[in-house]
This record gives structure tokens, C-alpha cells and sequence, in this order.
């Protein structure tokens, strides 16, 4: 299987960066290991969206999109659980 590229928005790399340094290296870990495997298990396709899926990592969710023809995830959203959807 091809390995994709892993883009990350600009407001994704701060959400990020708001975080403590122990949850952004386990988000970064998650994020990585999509490059695998874009579709780990536990991943859910968000209703009204073409390409867009989400993982849980503890109580964080990353929000992705996936380009299949161009191998590339997107990082669009990363947040916790309750404010990652709004």
C-alpha cells in the first residue's frame, strides 16, 4: 500500500500548540501513523462531509481529509472532544 504525505493546516499546527507537550506528542504519533493507514480503526467519516474523518486520540479528536488520488491527509481541526466539531 502507498504511504501518503500528512499536510497539516496552519490552524491546526496551533491548535496544537496549545496543548500540553505529553498530549502533542501523542497527537503527533497519531497523526504520523495515518500516513500508514488512513483509515485506523475506531476512524469515523463525519456526516455532510465528502472526505472528512475523525480519530480519537484520549479526549482529543484530529480531524482529516483524506486526497486518495494525490496520497495526501490533510490535518484540518485538532481539539478536544467537546469544542473539535463547532
Amino acid at each position: 500500500m502507498a504511504r501518503f504525505e500528512i499536510e497539516i493546516t496552519h490552524s491546526a499546527e496551533k491548535q496544537l500548540q496549545t496543548l500540553r507537550r505529553d498530549d502533542q506528542q501523542r497527537l503527533a504519533t497519531a497523526m504520523l501513523a495515518l500516513a500508514e493507514d488512513p483509515r485506523p480503526r475506531g476512524s469515523k467519516k463525519l456526516p455532510g462531509y465528502e472526505d472528512v474523518f475523525r480519530i480519537r486520540v484520549g479526549r482529543f479528536r484530529v480531524l482529516y481529509s483524506v486526497a486518495k488520488k494525490r496520497l495526501v491527509i490533510l490535518i484540518l481541526k485538532i481539539g478536544h472532544r467537546r469544542e473539535v466539531y463547532r
